[in-house]
């Protein structure tokens, strides 16, 4: 009887691989779970559509309110605001919209991409086949979070884009006119509403952070987007408590009306700057806790 052959030795893995931890051929880790593929995904999900829609419609549902209502007045409020003078050309209506949604509206989308983007894969009970398929874990996440990212800032711009073509349409081009007096021209209000917009993508990386980090700690989609919107509208609440004096500062909430300074005659960095630090500081921190945690995590769905 002939003696059975020898078990090939595996190959040593690629660089950066587990010791001892053989890897087909032609494996590369940077090859699997392509952007593209995963943005492809996502923008095919009806949750994508619908939040899509929704910020298209926000503007025309706005329009037909100041239609029906009447020109905005600023009677028994505590001052002037944007919405004061919302029907004064295109570029204004687009600074309302953004004063009226930047609260709360845009706080939504930005959870649900980035909280929905690794928990629907544990509820579908598919992300241990994509470990399996291997794709690194840090690469994973990096990729969900990137797509997540990406069409978070798709919405952000969604939604004043529109409402500046279709304020333009109903109310004419011309000078963004302050609440508070004086009025930019045509032709630095589009610049100023761009850094506004950039701001306040910024001040929104701490609600996808924190919706990142716990869709990979939660097989529950609806739990990681609720839990984030939940503890952002926390923030909101806690800075309104003007007992806690200077420890509203370490609030992400506490800055992130401060894109309004750049709608102002002279335009002021300060409190952007201010709010950035903070953004980004809880960002970093809550990123690197999610890749920490998925690191060592049992995927068992």
């Amino acid at each position: 009887m002939s003696a059975a052959p020898a078990t090939p030795v595996p190959a040593p893995g690629a660089p950066g691989d587990a010791p001892g931890r053989a890897t087909a051929p032609g494996y590369r880790p940077g090859r699997t779970l392509r952007l593209r593929v995963e943005a492809r995904r996502q923008v095919r999900r009806r949750r994508t559509m619908i939040v899509a829609a929704l910020l298209v419609a926000l503007p025309f549902i706005l329009i037909a309110a100041f239609a029906i209502g009447g020109t905005p007045s600023g009677e028994g409020s505590n001052g002037p605001t944007l919405i004061d003078v919302a029907t004064v050309s295109g570029a204004n209506f687009c600074a309302t919209c953004l004063f009226v949604s930047a609260g709360f509206v845009l706080v939504v989308p930005v959870a649900l991409f980035c909280g929905d983007t690794v928990a629907s894969e544990a509820g579908w009970s598919s992300l241990r086949y994509l470990l399996a398929a291997p794709v690194p874990r840090a690469r994973l996440l990096t990729v969900k979070l990137t797509v997540a990212l990406g069409f978070s800032a798709v919405a952000l711009v969604l939604l004043p884009a529109v409402a500046l073509l279709a304020g333009t349409v109903a109310y004419g081009w011309g000078d963004l006119e302050l609440p508070t007096g004086g009025a930019l021209a045509s032709g630095d209000a589009l610049p100023r509403l761009a850094v506004a917009v950039v701001y306040i993508f910024i001040s929104q990386l701490v609600t996808a952070a924190l919706a990142f980090w716990l869709s990979t700690v939660t097989d529950a989609p609806l739990g990681a987007v609720g839990g984030a919107v939940g503890l952002t509208i926390v923030g909101n609440v806690l800075d309104a408590v003007t007992a806690l004096g200077s420890w509203r500062d370490v609030l992400p909430a506490h800055w992130q009306f401060s894109w309004a300074d750049a709608l102002q005659p002279t335009m002021e960095w300060s409190g952007m700057v201010q709010g950035t630090s903070v953004s980004l500081s809880y960002a970093i921190v809550l990123t690197a806790l999610a890749f920490r945690g998925f690191r060592t995590k049992d995927i068992v769905s």
